[in-house]
């Protein structure tokens, strides 16, 4: 898309700003060309969302050499995105404010009938999220979630939704500044680690080391997570360790998902 910088009465930015707000149209690269050169209204265009920028008068060899990279750049997404698609997984990226920047059809059905209100009522198939408003956010919960260092990459969220019930969401990397790829599940009001104190007679601080135990992580890992000394961590897991009556960490682990499973 060309876009013009300046325009009579909405202006070139605030147009690609409202155009990147709606989710099947987000990914359309956008080039301003504009008469406009001062560094701050290249930076002003960038900020709205465009890929490129080019000054007046045009160079028309330049200008379609630089159509050609963003079009071969963006095929290139929308091809990761559609062999997401096809994998018939519940995938999302929103951006650092938990905007939805887009999702797989099996995600944004989930998520359409987990936040009714929020969804749009765009016909089938305009894109990844058509199902939902423009700009759906997943709420100030997720996006302290993810502004907090270290907190997505620790643990899941589980988010109580609008339709009863809850979503789970998971991170799962973070593709650029400003794109952050989750994946959604159906999430428990009750947390795990509530659950295996409950099940095993656990404190809670051995209930959050089962946990971990059971997702595969060693000792000194939990204890960079947990922020906990190495040694109290092994003290934890012993006590676990006597508690569940087994002897190793296989036997713990599997203990622990079977109550978790159980769900």
């Amino acid at each position: 898309m060309l876009m013009d910088a300046v325009m009579p009465g909405m202006d070139g930015f605030e147009t690609c700003r409202r155009l990147k707000a709606r989710p099947h149209v987000a990914h359309v690269p956008v080039i301003f060309m504009t008469g406009l050169a001062e560094t701050e209204d290249v930076v002003r265009g960038f900020a709205a969302g465009g890929v490129d920028y080019v000054a007046k008068p045009i160079v028309p060899d330049e200008l379609i050499a630089r159509i050609r990279t963003h079009l071969a750049n963006a095929r290139l997404a929308q091809s990761a995105r559609a062999a997401l698609d096809a994998t018939g997984r519940h995938l999302l990226a929103v951006d650092g404010n938990a905007r939805l920047l887009w999702s797989t059809p099996q995600a944004e059905a989930r998520l359409a009938a987990a936040f009714p209100t929020c969804a749009g009522n765009a016909a089938p198939g305009q894109g990844p999220a058509a199902g939902l408003a423009a700009g759906f956010r997943l709420g100030p919960e997720a996006a302290t979630w993810l502004a907090v260092p270290g907190a997505a990459e620790a643990a899941p969220l589980t988010l109580a939704v609008e339709a009863g019930g809850a979503v789970q969401l998971t991170l799962i990397g973070r593709l650029g500044p400003d794109e952050i790829l989750l994946r959604l599940t159906e999430g428990r009001l009750v947390r795990d680690e509530d659950l295996l104190r409950e099940a095993f007679g656990l404190t809670a601080r051995e209930s959050e080391v089962l946990l971990w135990v059971a997702n595969g992580k060693p000792n000194r890992v939990i204890a960079e997570i947990l922020e906990l000394g190495a040694r109290t961590v092994d003290k934890h897991v012993e006590r676990i360790f006597a508690k569940l009556g087994v002897e190793n960490r296989t036997a713990a682990a599997a203990q622990a998902l079977k109550v978790l499973g159980g769900r």
